[in-house]
């Protein structure tokens, strides 16, 4: 049984049970994890909700990625499935999502994504789980000049509005349609 990945990633209350340690321990074995897996330096993204702990969680792996040599893309606020399509179309090695979903406010949460945009396999996360557990955390970092790059790109949702409505165009339109049909019936225009 895994003791810190639960079903959709790992979810607790921020800053005491979800310390900005141990997201910087599950950052830095999760950048360790993805590059065994690649022969060039991870870039990992990094996407969030809302929640005021947002900021502090995203620091902390922000540090544990940049400290393994892993460079950082932070998409700031932005869904949980344009992270997954940004995740595909950047061509990124992994993700992260900052999210507790529908858990009350003072949760929060991580769930990673793989290179093709779905939520990591669990051997993964046993994976992180194990060299987080196995003392060598403080050894896993990079030479001063192989220390990662983070970089601000929120403008990035601009590629994902475009493959949504590109894809959902109908729907939309539909939608919209509708809603101005429900909206107006009622108006005094309703029987001109």
């Amino acid at each position: 049984m895994r003791k810190y990945f639960g079903t959709d990633g790992i979810r607790r209350i921020a800053n005491t049970e979800l310390t900005p340690e141990l997201v910087y321990k599950v950052a830095k074995a999760g950048a360790y994890v993805f590059s065994k897996h690649t022969n060039h330096t991870p870039l990992i993204l990094i996407g969030k909700d809302t929640r005021l702990s947002g900021d502090l969680i995203e620091s902390s792996m922000t540090a544990g990625f940049l400290s393994y040599g892993a460079n950082v893309i932070h998409l700031g606020v932005m869904p949980t499935p344009a992270v997954a399509y940004l995740t595909r179309e950047l061509k990124a090695d992994a993700s992260v999502v900052i999210s507790a979903s529908h858990n009350p406010y003072e949760y929060n949460g991580i769930k990673f994504f793989s290179n093709k945009g779905m939520k990591i396999d669990d051997t993964l996360e046993e994976e992180i789980e194990e060299i987080m557990d196995s003392g060598k955390i403080d050894e896993l970092n990079a030479p001063h000049n192989k220390i990662g790059r983070a970089e601000y790109k929120p403008e990035l949702i601009e590629k994902y509005k475009s493959f949504y409505i590109q894809n959902f165009k109908q729907d939309i339109e539909e939608n919209l349609k509708e809603d101005f049909i429900v909206r107006n019936r009622h108006s005094k225009w309703s029987n001109i």
